[in-house]
């Protein structure tokens, strides 16, 4: 296929790219670089395969040309509202980008092109919000209860997605993605990562309050396989990408550090946060024959430290 990734040079992204080259694919990266790295696509260029990068960001003029150029088959859209990017620009900019994206879409589908399907990821963290212990793991059906602004913004481009399918057939899977770790990950943007910081830096870690709060942690290359499958699966849905298994902050640091690592810190809780939160993967199974394989003490092992 020919294949667009947005944000293909962040972290989620160069693993993406990584997998796609690896079938065969042709791949275009587009990527401003606020956040992404060239450094990033190293391992992907070593595969070989053909790579285009393009340093543009979607809402531009020629984004929209590029599309029609390009005519890709697939657009990932990994570049909306990514964690550890100001939520002030995150926001507006994650909207306007989607947009983009959806326009230029349905302008190759106008043109007598293959319309391509859109593949974009939220926070499922942010979007369904706080939830009651009964709940979990969260099936989908669970009542969206967004959190803060990236909570809002998320389900609004959900929403955006879904009128572009019904007015302009304009195919789309989201990905509501659990907290994804793994290599190249920024530390300000998963807590893992920044585990991983505090520990080659020799430091103690700072909790957000007392540490008790959960989290869904799903390796990356478990990740990826779950969006190399939404490029032919899971039209029209939202599908939960997570293993199941909650685990608290602490707990985390406690794999990570060892029993004779530094002591943790508390610091005030963060205003918006959640509590508590693991995903359920029963729709992953059935529309992406998709499930988790990676143990999270596997997948630690796999962070520079």
């Amino acid at each position: 296929m020919n294949v667009m990734v947005l944000g293909g040079a962040g972290f989620i992204g160069s693993h993406l790219v990584e997998r796609l080259l690896a079938e065969g694919h042709v791949v275009d990266v587009v990527d401003d670089l606020s956040s992404g790295s060239l450094a990033n696509l190293s391992e992907a260029r070593v595969v070989g395969g053909e790579l285009k990068i393009h340093t543009l960001t979607a809402t531009m003029h020629e984004f929209t040309e590029l599309m029609v150029l390009r005519a890709p088959e697939v657009v990932y859209h990994l570049g909306c509202m990514p964690p550890g990017v100001d939520i002030a620009y995150g926001a507006a900019d994650g909207v306007s980008s989607t947009l983009a994206v959806l326009e230029a879409a349905r302008r190759l589908g106008d043109r007598g092109g293959v319309t391509p399907k859109v593949v974009l990821a939220v926070s499922a963290v942010a979007l369904y919000g706080e939830v009651a212990s009964k709940d979990l793991p969260l099936k989908e059906g669970v009542a969206w209860s967004p959190v803060g602004v990236r909570g809002v913004v998320s389900q609004a481009i959900v929403e955006l997605l879904g009128v572009y399918r019904e007015q302009h057939d304009v195919e789309f899977t989201v990905l509501a993605l659990a907290n994804v770790y793994g290599p190249r990950q920024r530390a300000e943007a998963g807590v893992v990562a920044a585990f991983a910081a505090n520990m080659r830096d020799r430091v103690s870690p700072m909790l957000h309050g007392d540490g008790r709060q959960t989290r869904d942690f799903v390796f990356i290359d478990d990740a990826v396989d779950a969006f190399v499958r939404a490029a032919h699966k899971g039209g029209g849905l939202v599908v939960n990408i997570g293993t199941g298994v909650a685990t608290s902050v602490r707990d985390l640091w406690g794999m990570m550090a060892g029993p004779d690592g530094r002591s943790a810190s508390p610091s005030p809780q963060r205003v918006p946060d959640v509590s508590r939160s693991s995903l359920s993967a029963t729709r992953a199974r059935i529309h992406l024959a998709w499930a988790p394989w990676t143990d999270l003490a596997v997948g630690l092992r796999s962070m520079p430290r």
